[in-house]
């Protein structure tokens, strides 16, 4: 919420409307797909469009727009500060070594879990490679769920209130009853198993980060292929794994 809406710069809000439009899903898009997506009308899509192109941060061949690297620099100032992930995923890579399943550290940021450090094993699981940066519906994921049930009240409140809760497969929880139901179990366990919630296939531990003063500051999981590990093996194998790693990472804080 804006507290000085005289403050608040439209066009360049806009403007960065139209860089968050581009995504895995949609890389390239012509200018009417670009409005669409944005709620913008053609005109206006066109002109943040080629000045995106004008200034490199993105190309066109006629018809359709693409982001080019350098918008990756947009993002420079906030990665530079990340050195405290980049150390911890010193311990992501023991516990890929150790279980060889991906292991990753993400944070809540509007209702989405954001990337911040990851240990990939060998074998792809989800279908789009996941990576530093990368954000995932937080009700769907294990992460998500753990950030959200150790977070405040009035957190989950307010995120409940305007998430939406999309199903991506028949195990998904739609309701804010579930998510609420799901959220106690978590608390009452510490810990998350989400099994093929986000995607056929996907199975994820996950638990939450805790600095020395056992305040959440992230959430750490392993990843594995639900069709080669069950629920109960996650937990014996991989738990006490995961729980090592975040108990080293959190004395680091």
């Amino acid at each position: 919420m804006r507290a000085d809406t005289s403050s608040f710069v439209g066009s360049f809000a806009k403007g960065l409307a139209v860089i968050r439009s581009f995504g895995p899903d949609n890389p390239r898009m012509t200018l009417t797909e670009v409005a669409q997506r944005t709620g913008t009308s053609r005109a206006t899509a066109r002109r943040f469009l080629l000045t995106l192109v004008e200034l490199g941060y993105a190309t066109s061949d006629g018809k359709y727009f693409e982001l080019t690297p350098l918008v990756l620099t947009l993002g420079q100032a906030y990665l530079s500060g990340l050195s405290f992930w980049e150390g911890a995923r010193i311990y992501l890579e023991e516990v890929t070594r150790e279980t060889k399943q991906s292991c990753s550290i993400a944070i809540l940021d509007k209702g989405e879990v954001v990337y911040v450090a990851r240990s990939s094993a060998p074998h792809r699981i989800l279908s789009d490679a996941i990576y530093v940066g990368v954000r995932l519906p937080a009700h769907a994921t294990s992460l998500g769920q753990v950030l959200l049930a150790y977070g405040s009240d009035q957190a989950l409140n307010a995120y409940l209130a305007t998430a939406q809760l999309v199903r991506f497969t028949d195990r998904t929880l739609t309701t804010p009853g579930q998510i609420r139901s799901r959220l106690q179990e978590i608390r009452g366990r510490g810990y998350a198993l989400v099994e093929q919630e986000l995607e056929t296939g996907l199975i994820s531990l996950s638990l939450p980060l805790l600095d020395l003063s056992g305040g959440t500051i992230a959430a750490i999981n392993i990843s594995a292929h639900a069709g080669r590990i069950g629920r109960d093996d996650m937990v014996t194998q991989y738990l006490p794994t995961l729980q090592r790693a975040a108990h080293r990472i959190g004395k680091t804080v």
